[in-house]
């Protein structure tokens, strides 16, 4: 099981709005490509989005499917992906002062990946994981169109010479 935590410097809403916009989605989730509206509205229970992972040479035609959703605390999806078998994402978003702790829970569910899940497998998880929070880090902070900045962000600093 891959569990990673990441503190991004935007209110949980900032980060949903991102989460929530199903045109970023291959933004920030590591691996895919012109991902897009399959079903529902994004990010409603029963939503699906399809796309593409590119491995090597190969083509995997994907769709992630909304399984639970609580803006802008909880969003859990059920990811299908062939002949590889679904797995779990999870990710809780926590007020932390100003800020938002994410935490991302991913394991596999069934077919290949919950058959050959090991610790090799996990090792491998845990750098995607990290990676992807980085993304969505990167677009939530960097997201003009969000509500607020930090303190940090909106405090002059003084300049040195």
């Amino acid at each position: 099981m891959a569990v990673r935590h990441r503190l991004i410097r935007k209110s949980p809403e900032d980060v949903w709005k991102i989460l929530s916009d199903a045109e970023q989605y291959g933004d920030w989730v590591v691996g895919t490509s012109r991902a897009e509206l399959d079903e529902g509205v994004w990010p409603e229970v029963g939503a699906a989005l399809r796309y593409e992972i590119r491995i090597g040479p190969l083509t995997l035609h994907n769709q992630t499917v909304v399984r639970r959703s609580e803006p802008p605390a909880i969003l859990e999806l059920e990811a299908h992906s062939g002949p590889l078998g679904t797995a779990r994402i999870a990710m809780e978003l926590r007020p932390w002062g100003e800020q938002t702790l994410i935490i991302l829970d991913e394991h596999p569910l069934r077919g290949a990946g919950g058959a050959l899940h090991n610790p090799l497998l996990d090792a491998a998880q845990q750098v995607r994981s990290r990676a992807m929070l980085a993304r969505l880090a990167r677009l939530c902070e960097n997201d003009e169109s969000t509500s607020r900045t930090t303190p940090e962000r909106s405090r002059s600093r003084p300049r040195t010479a």
